[in-house]
């Protein structure tokens, strides 16, 4: 049976209170690490996945809505130092939204 951990912590902890633990520790220290697996929060926590993909999205949305009410209140042709940064914030977050939402391979 695999211990769970999420930190150092919860090694200590799982060590304390579980004597088989302990044992397998004290006999072979590299085989009873192998039984304790630890868990990623990105895999354990989706909010942070969720809270992530949101901000991104709503930064594009936010550049591209900044970008349309820039051109159409502007009387005259708007800065094009402005729109080539916010061409390039835009991009940069398009992209993180892509290698976020692309699956990744398993191991």
């Amino acid at each position: 049976m695999k211990t769970l951990i999420n930190d150092i912590e919860d090694l200590e902890g799982a060590l304390k209170n579980n004597s088989d633990l302990q044992e397998k520790f004290k006999t072979n220290p590299v085989e009873a690490i192998k039984g304790v697996e630890i868990r990623n929060p990105k895999e354990t926590d989706y909010w942070i996945y969720r809270i992530i993909v949101l901000m991104l999205g709503l930064a594009v949305i936010a550049i591209i809505a900044g970008l349309i009410i820039l051109s159409v209140h502007s009387k005259e042709k708007p800065d094009s130092q402005l729109v080539t940064i916010f061409a390039t914030i835009s991009s940069g977050a398009i992209g993180a939204l892509a290698g976020l939402l692309s699956p990744s391979p398993r191991k």
